[in-house]
This record gives structure tokens, C-alpha cells and sequence, in this order.
């Protein structure tokens, strides 16, 4: 801080505890420590974090601040593994932490939708739903049940469902600006609008998109639409045996999405990204060598089950409709490599039966993991969140999976070392396979296993995740982890495969001095607010953020 700052930092501290209470405002070093960990190694050290409980706590938190010299870095549940976790952008931030504001607001089930603040996670609707025995399911994500709905829906994160694509779904925010104002956005605004959850754009310009991977303000509450109980519900797999095999599928399944039969996120991902999620790195096996070496990788995606990819999606609605899209789909893949298999609870019942039978032989074991997987993914399709899926983060973690995972799994305070490049592409085989051929080669040099999968996030593009998993015990590997991250996401964006998301580490990246875009965005942040108070340099707008340690 310069000179004068701590005077009147500590004036800001001084008022936020006048407003909330001292349990409120943490000062504490054991504490901050905790919203210091990250999975990216870039690990920023917050001057306090806040508690608000209600919008008029965090407006008045806001106006305490102002002037003040303070910058605030609003945080949900502080859990976007991969991306910076709880960290803010540089140390002396103050962590504005919304997690106890965690209110199911309205719920209408007649018209399929709920209000939610900051706080409420995946497994508190979940379990809402299914306790008042509502018709409804709600998308969820595999990043675990203690992860917050509103913190994925404004990085525009995506699920599983047709209700996937999530900020689709969204329909009026309310706002605190950082001059303290309240907005509600949409139809919001107008007192007694009868129709604002019903319809996301309102009247006049649509603003809720600048509230997305954004420091324009702080959101306190937002409309979600949930997804009606379907009648029946398939889920599929497809094994695809080798690598290049998987171009062709992806064009047998494109018109599928496009013309409706397929409405949920097919995943897409290959055979790395399937053994993480049920295992560590096998180092005694490996003999601790980096990359996974072929032979035993072949010998693990045998022992598996499973081909170079496995792509992986749901079929819903009545069971004439389900009926209709699983014959479509066996026609579509037909002619390609694929193996497609249906799953339903009657299939995975049984199987667990001959697993039991089987107990302990390899293929019982084989059998029963499967019949883990199986259940998982019908538990994601319906809306219950699993936390199965965090153990790709886990990979390269010296101590396994935790004894009691996936329960209270943590991947920033437990260890884990993950840093993921998520590029957009088109839809089409050619560019699933570039982007692996561009990806691939910078993996194997810096020492790390791909993991990646592919969604197809709409009709037209896929979403990828690259994860750069490595040994955050290991100074070199920490340090060949950031070195093959950089030169993975630098590759993305020269070949056109421009992320859709960031992490920290990437957030100057983004703006190279001469975008218009960019200088647009600066626009409305200096206009909304003039001080740079809230999240300075998140995602290009008002001031670069600080570069990660070399």
C-alpha cells in the first residue's frame, strides 16, 4: 500500500465492522490463508474478507469502501477450481464473501423457475427440489455439490441437461452497483411486474450479459429456469476406438444437435479424462514417469473398458420421444467406429446384481466401477450433483484421493495442482482434431498427461477443457506446469481457439492494448464505476491485472 492507504484502509475495516459485527470482518492470518489457496499456484493473500447476508449489507459494504482504497473481489462460494478458486487478483484485496447469503428467494413450480442468491450451492436445490417433491430438475455441474449455482452461471458455465448452456436460463438480476445502487435488470425494475422471470430481455438494451465474467457490479440474486421432470430418461455412451476415429462421430452427431434430437451436453472425452475420474496416477506402476507411458496406458484403457474417446450424453422426455432418439441416434452412428450403448436403471440394477456375483474377479471389479459411473451420470441428468467427477483434480496429487472422497472434497486446500485452457471451436471433427494435435505436443514436452473433453455446448460449438494436471509438491513440476499452461493458451488463441473462460494467470492476456472491444468495456467500467472499486482488471476491464510469478 502508499503512503496514506493503511490510514484509511483501516478507516474501511473499521466500518465494514460497524456495520456487520467483528465475526464478520476476518483479519485473521489462518483464514486468509484459507481464501489463499489455489489449484493454479497463483495465490494471492486478501487484506479481509467480508460477510455480507442480504443486498442491503453488500450495497452498504460497497459504499463503506468507496474512497477508501480498498478494492473489493466478490466471491460466491469461492470454488472456480481451475480458474483461481476463493484468490482475488492481487494481494490487499478485500474478499467479499456472498456464501452466507444462501436463500432459495421464489420458487414457482407451475412455471418451472426459482430466485437464488450468491450462496445457495448445487446440493441446496437439489435437495429443495427433492424435499418439497417438485416436479423439477435443476442443471448441475460435475465440479461438486458444495459449489455455488450463481458463481458457474456468471463465468457462463455449462452443465449437462437441455438446461445445459446455463446463463440461457436466466432470466433478471438484481445488481449492486459500485456507488451502492441496487438494479434489477429485465422487466425487474417495474414495480409489480408480473413477468419478470418469464422473460429474460425486458424492455430497452439487455444489460445482464455485462454482469457476466465482469467487475461491473455485484449480483445478489438472479431468476433460473429449472427443466420440467421428464417421464423418461436414457442416458448413452459411446466407446470410440481410436483416436482419429472420433471425427466421424462427431459429424454423425452434429446434425442431431442441430436439428433438436440430441438436447442435452453431450461429453466428449478421451481416455485420460475417464481414467482420472476413478483413479490417481499410478507412480508405482509408472515407475513415476511423465507422461503416462503408452504400454501402460493401453493396458489401463483396457482394464477399463473403454476406447481413445468416450463421448457421453442423455436422451429425455416422454418414453415415445426417448424411443424416437435412440433409434436416430443408433442410425446416425451406424457407419462410424462407435459403440453405442443405452443405459437406463433397470440395465444398471442388473448389472449391479452380477457384480455382487462376481465380487472380487476383474471383471466383477470392472463392472461394479462402471456401475458407479452409471449412477453418477443418472444422478447428474436428474440434478443431483456428485462429487465423482473433482477427482480428474486429484491426478497428480502425491497423497491420492482423500480417504473420505468424494465428500468435502477441496481440491485447493487439499493440495491439488490444475490449471485448464478452455478453447471454443466449431463443430467439427477437423477442428477437435487440431485443437488435440496443437494441444498434445506441449503436453508431452513440459512431462504432463492431456486430459481433455469436449462439449458440445450448442449446435454449433464445442467447449474444451485442457487440464494441465501436476504435483504442486514439486517446485520444477509447478514450474513446467505454468510454462506448459502459457504456451497451450498462447497456441489456442494464435490458432483462432479463443477461450471461453480464464483463469486468473490469463486475465491481462486478454487485452493487447489495441481492441476495440476492450477499450469499449473500459468505457462502461470508468462510466459505472469511476474508482476501479470492485475487482479491478478482472477480465480486461479497468486496469491489467497482475502478471503470475515467472
Amino acid at each position: 500500500m502508499g503512503a496514506g492507504a493503511e490510514p484509511r484502509a483501516a478507516a474501511v475495516l473499521a466500518a465494514w465492522r460497524a456495520l456487520l459485527g467483528e465475526a464478520r470482518v476476518v483479519t485473521d492470518a489462518a483464514a486468509l490463508a484459507r481464501y489463499a489457496a489455489s489449484t493454479s499456484s497463483y495465490s494471492t493473500l486478501p487484506l479481509a474478507v467480508v460477510h455480507p447476508h442480504s443486498t442491503e449489507e453488500v450495497a452498504a459494504v460497497v459504499r463503506a469502501a468507496a474512497g477508501g482504497g480498498v478494492p473489493l473481489y466478490p466471491i460466491s462460494t469461492g470454488r472456480n477450481w481451475g480458474y483461481g478458486d476463493a484468490c482475488a487478483l492481487a494481494d490487499g484485496h478485500a474478499i467479499v464473501d456472498l456464501s452466507g447469503m444462501n436463500r432459495i428467494l421464489e420458487v414457482d413450480a407451475t412455471l418451472a423457475y426459482v430466485v437464488v442468491e450468491p450462496g445457495v450451492t448445487q446440493q441446496q436445490l437439489s435437495r429443495y427440489l427433492i424435499e418439497h417433491e417438485l416436479p423439477l430438475w435443476m442443471d448441475c455441474t460435475g465440479a461438486g455439490p458444495d459449489t455455488s449455482l450463481m458463481g458457474n452461471i456468471l463465468e457462463r458455465g455449462f452443465g449437462h441437461s437441455p438446461y445445459g448452456n446455463r446463463f440461457q436460463n436466466v432470466a433478471s438480476m438484481r445488481v449492486v452497483l459500485a456507488d451502492g445502487e441496487v438494479v434489477d435488470t429485465g422487466f425487474g425494475h417495474f414495480p409489480g411486474a408480473a413477468n419478470a422471470r418469464v422473460y429474460q430481455y425486458g424492455v430497452g438494451p439487455y444489460v445482464d450479459g455485462l454482469f457476466t465474467q465482469s467487475n461491473l457490479g455485484i449480483v445478489t440474486s438472479l431468476g433460473l429456469w429449472l427443466m420440467p421432470k421428464t417421464a423418461a430418461l436414457n442416458h448413452f455412451l459411446c466407446s470410440v476406438p481410436q483416436h482419429a476415429d472420433i471425427a466421424p462421430v462427431i459429424e454423425a452427431l452434429r446434425p442431431l444437435r442441430m436439428d433438436g434430437t440430441l438436447r442435452s451436453i453431450l461429453h466428449i472425452g478421451n481416455d485420460l479424462r475417464v481414467l482420472s475420474g476413478g483413479t490417481t496416477y499410478p507412480r508405482a506402476l509408472a515407475g513415476d514417469v511423465v507422461p503416462l507411458p503408452e504400454a501402460l496406458r493401453t493396458q489401463m484403457r483396457a482394464a477399463a473398458g473403454i476406447g481413445a474417446w468416450m463421448v457421453s450424453g442423455a436422451l429425455y422426455g416422454s418414453a415415445d420421444q426417448v424411443a424416437v432418439a435412440r433409434r436416430a441416434l443408433r442410425r446416425a452412428l451406424r457407419g462410424t467406429p462407435a459403440s453405442l450403448r443405452f443405459l437406463d436403471e433397470r440395465k444398471l440394477d442388473a448389472a449391479a446384481w452380477v457384480a455382487r456375483l462376481l465380487k472380487s474377479t476383474a471383471v466383477g471389479k470392472r463392472l461394479a466401477s462402471q456401475v458407479l459411473l452409471g449412477r453418477s451420470l443418472f444422478e447428474m441428468n436428474r440434478g443431483i450433483p456428485n462429487g465423482r467427477f473433482l477427482a480428474g483434480a486429484y491426478w497428480r496429487r502425491r497423497g491420492g484421493l482423500p480417504p473420505d472422497f468424494p465428500a468435502n472434497a477441496n481440491p485447493a486446500l487439499d493440495g491439488c495442482g490444475m490449471l485448464w485452457v478452455s478453447p471454443v471451436l466449431p463443430m467439427r471433427g477437423t477442428d477437435l482434431l487440431r485443437v488435440h494435435a496443437l494441444a498434445a505436443p506441449i503436453f508431452h514436452a513440459h512431462g504432463f498427461d492431456l486430459f481433455v473433453t469436449f462439449s458440445m455446448i450448442n449446435e454449433r460449438a464445442l467447449g474444451g477443457v485442457l487440464t494441465v494436471a501436476y504435483d504442486k509438491e514439486d517446485p520444477d513440476e509447478v514450474a513446467r506446469a505454468r510454462s506448459c499452461y502459457k504456451q497451450v493458451f498462447e497456441t489456442m488463441v494464435g490458432a483462432g481457439y479463443i477461450p471461453y473462460r480464464v483463469g486468473l494467470q490469463s486475465m491481462a492476456d486478454l487485452d493487447n492494448g489495441d481492441d476495440s472491444y476492450w477499450r469499449m468495456v473500459g468505457r462502461i467500467k470508468a462510466a459505472l464505476d469511476p474508482e476501479g472499486l470492485i475487482a479491478p482488471g478482472r477480465y480486461g476491464a479497468r486496469g491489467a491485472a497482475p502478471k503470475p510469478p515467472p
